[in-house]
Parts: C-alpha cells; structure tokens; sequence
C-alpha cells in the first residue's frame, strides 16, 4: 500500500497508475507535464514530484462512463 502523504517520482507515479491497471510510461507522465492534461504535479529543485491522491484523481477523470456496448451512445 502507497503512503498517500509521499512524494513519488515520475517513474514511481507511473509503476503507481500502471499498478490500477492502466499502464503509462514515465515518458507520458513527461509529455504531460510538457503540453497539459497531465496529474497534478510539484516541483523540488529539477523533480517533478506527484501525490497518489492526485493520480488517483486524475485517472479518475479521465476514466470513461461505465458500458456494455459499443453500440450505445455516449
């Protein structure tokens, strides 16, 4: 279990995400960071540090509604 209150490293906060099942690369993460639409992140010094709240978060909203066809329409 991920202590909520640690800081992870890029490459942390992506064995995290993949670890919900939904696999993302650190390099992801860093195109993110780069362009937006990205979890929230902080800076300390030249590290981009995440919170598992806060990819917990994200990879909430990014998560479609739930389905049981194709077929139907958003």
């Amino acid at each position: 279990m991920t202590d909520t209150k640690r800081f992870l490293t890029r490459a942390e906060a992506a064995d995290y995400i993949a670890s919900k099942g939904a696999p993302i690369s650190k390099n992801t993460l860093q195109k993110f960071a780069t362009v937006g639409g990205g979890p929230i992140y902080r800076r300390f010094g030249n590290k981009s540090l995440y919170r598992a709240e806060d990819l917990d978060a994200w990879l909430a909203a990014k998560m479609g509604a739930p389905m049981r066809s194709t077929s139907v329409a958003a």
